[in-house]
């Protein structure tokens, strides 16, 4: 320890403390923009966006916040000998908090796109190398989490444990009143309802101008989210009206696309339907970006969404227009993956868990534990599924039935 290099360690420590203030500082400057980008419905300056994995940046501000205690431990002891623990415990903690997070936290509310640009300039390259290393030991973080999730009670549940149904029958589905479809909106959040972001269709500004053109002659939606490659790149919404007359002669530019667009709504994924209500109305949009607390994109969701959520399906023909819905004639059911539980039990009137996967896929996924080949059955309260077809990692075809209606045919797994 007499040889210990006093003077390199302490320019390492002060360095180790400067760059864990900027990640931190970087990391709140983008929580605020994003809330700045929710509340406001659009602004005359783009704000800054982070251009690398946030991941990164959370294993980067660990480790220097790791080495730091390391080395004040190791000062410590050489200076103050059998009291270095305490000294050392004491000064990197008030150190740390001081300069690597209070301070950093209030320089990045006040100036949040000058650090934000400052960090996406200085770090964007580094922190997108080391990326595969932060997906690593998140991934890791996450296999070790599984086994303390609340999974949902779906495989050979008792059907003493389901609550009584009625008009179980796919020809008779339950119907919602609007009243309390409204009262319900309390406990439902936007992320229960969105269109997620797979199926999000959506103008893709590196393609060529040509592919754009035939894709919106095709699409017949009003609004599309336009965006760089990545949804998650999302520069704006457009309004399909205002360039139709440009399709035809193909007359259409990328200019004019922009100039028909506008500013992107970002909307919290745990935002209640009530309150998205209300703030659609406010901000007069009709459609929002639901984005995750890292600003991830997971959807969208529309005014239509959340008006379809209070007044329901009042005609139980809808079922059958479902195009993931595919009725047959024993009175089974046919169903594609990729169907929204929720959209089942509104159109059949079933009572599948919803409170977990918003995806039959992710239902039958979690409730196996695995990626299911064909030919697989499971139970799920009163309801029999046998996995049709699977394809790329996830259930294509799903036949499903209540016992009430059609016998198992095949024995449960």
């Amino acid at each position: 320890m007499d040889g210990l290099p006093i003077g390199p360690m302490l320019a390492v420590f002060v360095l180790l403390i400067l760059w864990s203030g900027l990640f931190t500082a970087i990391e709140v400057a983008q929580q605020h923009l994003l809330a700045q980008r929710t509340a406001s419905r659009a602004s005359d300056k783009p704000l800054a966006k982070l251009s690398f994995p946030l991941d990164s940046l959370i294993l980067c501000n660990t480790l220097c916040r790791a080495l730091a205690v390391v080395l004040a431990t190791l000062l410590a002891i050489f200076l103050c000998e059998e009291n270095g623990p305490w000294a050392a415990t004491l000064g990197a903690g008030a150190v740390l908090l001081v300069f690597a997070d209070y301070f950093p936290r209030t320089l990045a509310q006040r100036y949040p796109d000058a650090v934000l640009s400052f960090g996406n300039t200085l770090l964007a390259v580094p922190l997108k190398v080391i990326y595969p290393l932060a997906w690593l030991l998140s991934s890791i973080s996450g296999l070790l989490l599984r086994p303390l999730v609340r999974k949902q009670q779906v495989v050979q549940q008792s059907e003493d444990d389901v609550p009584p149904e009625r008009h179980d029958d796919p020809e008779h589905p339950s119907r919602t009143h609007p009243v309390s479809g409204i009262h319900a909106l309390d406990n439902i959040t936007v992320n229960d309802i969105l269109v997620p972001r797979s199926d999000v269709d959506g103008i893709n500004l590196d393609d060529p101008i040509e592919e754009i053109i035939e894709q919106l002659r095709h699409n017949k939606r009003t609004r599309l989210p336009v965006f760089h490659s990545d949804i998650n790149q999302v520069e704006a919404v457009l309004n399909t009206r205002q360039i139709r007359h440009l399709l035809d002669n193909h007359a259409l530019t990328r200019e004019a696309l922009l100039a028909a667009s506008y500013e992107p709504y970002f909307v919290p994924e745990s935002t209640p339907l009530q309150l998205q209500l209300l703030n659609f109305h406010k901000q007069q949009r009709r459609l929002g970006m639901v984005v995750d607390e890292y600003g991830e994109v997971l959807g969208i969701v529309t005014l239509e969404d959340i008006l379809e959520e209070i007044v329901g399906e009042f005609e139980s023909e809808h079922s059958l227009d479902n195009p993931h819905i595919h009725p047959q004639a024993d009175g089974r059911m046919v169903i594609d993956g990729a169907a929204s539980i929720r959209e089942l039990n509104k159109c059949l009137g079933w009572h599948l868990p919803s409170d977990g996967p918003r995806t039959l896929n992710g239902l039958v996924t979690e409730a196996l534990e695995t990626i299911p080949e064909s030919a697989v059955c499971l139970k799920i309260g009163r309801y029999r599924l046998e996995i049709l077809e699977t394809e790329e990692n996830r259930v294509s075809k799903v036949l499903i039935w209540h016992t009430s209606s059609a016998p198992a045919l095949t024995p449960i797994r």
